[in-house]
């Protein structure tokens, strides 16, 4: 099997980033991407310095001829499962490749999970949108409305508020507590109760949403905070503790309970928008190449001791 000093599962920003600092680092470093980034929708980046406005896939291309730049190495397949070595770990690839690394780094993301409304999944990170940070600008002073798909999406329309006055909250009937209304009210935020029907489109735009009683509430965007659901099966098949809320648990610099093993980015940080998982994934790397150059020091020493025995 080729070996690696570290393999690297995912090739989005915290991938791309981690790949970059440790190639130049003069590690012999593999990243592995299944090409198929969460926000592959979206066509535009927003809140990365220097790069605000840029086209996701121009990032990731731009990424990518760095770090190969720097000598390190990008394939396109899927992993399909790891285990551990005496010397770190193996690497099958879907396709039947196998690989070796002395060290790894998972940074294979998490998926939105959305609520069962037709059309919804169509508009993702069109006009159906998940970050008000990441698109709020885009439709400020436009109609707006949140849908109320979790605990804590009062909050969340809050916060959207602080980008349009026409603002409108979707809550199912009774779902609502009194000190919510009075919030919500209190900003003029509409409160729209009952269950959707689906999105109204026109000419490939959202015009609105159809409720189930027949009633359209015109709309110009609508956000929808949606349940993430980590890409973490590698992570759980190598025994990575989970902590109470089902997410792998890691240290400040990703390092997670089974020696060897780093991981960064949504994987394991639902809210870490592209700069942040970026920011991770070289953390996760200085932290990696530390634990290596251990390693080099161990085997070093033990490889001159005999030498100097009396």
């Amino acid at each position: 099997m080729t070996q690696y000093d570290v393999a690297i599962i995912g090739g989005g920003a915290a991938g791309l980033s981690a790949a970059l600092v440790l190639s130049r680092a003069r590690r012999r470093v593999l990243v592995v991407d299944a090409g198929s980034p969460r926000n592959a929708p979206a066509a535009h980046l927003h809140g990365y310095l220097s790069r605000d406005g840029m086209p996701p896939s121009e990032l990731l291309a731009s990424g990518r001829a760095e770090v190969t730049g720097y000598g390190g190495e990008i394939t396109a397949g899927r992993v399909a499962a790891l285990a551990p070595l005496d010397d770190g770990f193996s690497v099958r690839l879907a396709d039947g490749r196998h690989l070796a690394a002395r060290r790894l780094l998972v940074t294979t993301g998490l998926r939105d999970e959305l609520p069962d409304i037709p059309g919804l999944r169509e508009r993702w990170a069109r006009d159906v949108l998940h970050c008000p940070y990441c698109h709020g600008h885009e439709v400020r002073d436009r109609r707006l409305g949140v849908l109320g798909a979790n605990a804590g999406a009062v909050r969340y329309a809050q916060i959207v508020r602080q980008w349009s006055d026409d603002l409108v909250y979707f809550a199912s009937a009774g779902t609502l507590t009194d000190a919510e209304r009075v919030q919500l009210t209190a900003r003029a935020i509409g409160i729209v109760e009952g269950p959707i029907d689906q999105l109204v489109i026109d000419d490939d735009r959202l015009h609105g949403v159809r409720l189930a009683d027949g009633r359209v509430v015109p709309l110009d965007a609508l956000f929808v905070p949606p349940r993430f659901v980590p890409h973490d099966d590698l992570l759980a098949a190598l025994g990575c503790d989970a902590g109470s809320d089902g997410w792998t648990v890691t240290d400040a610099a990703g390092r997670t309970s089974v020696p060897g093993v780093w991981a960064a980015g949504n994987v394991v940080d639902p809210r870490a928008q592209l700069i942040t998982a970026a920011g991770a994934g070289s953390a996760a790397a200085i932290a990696i190449n530390a634990d290596l150059v251990d390693e080099d020091v161990a085997d070093a020493v033990r490889a001159c001791a005999p030498a100097h025995l009396p």
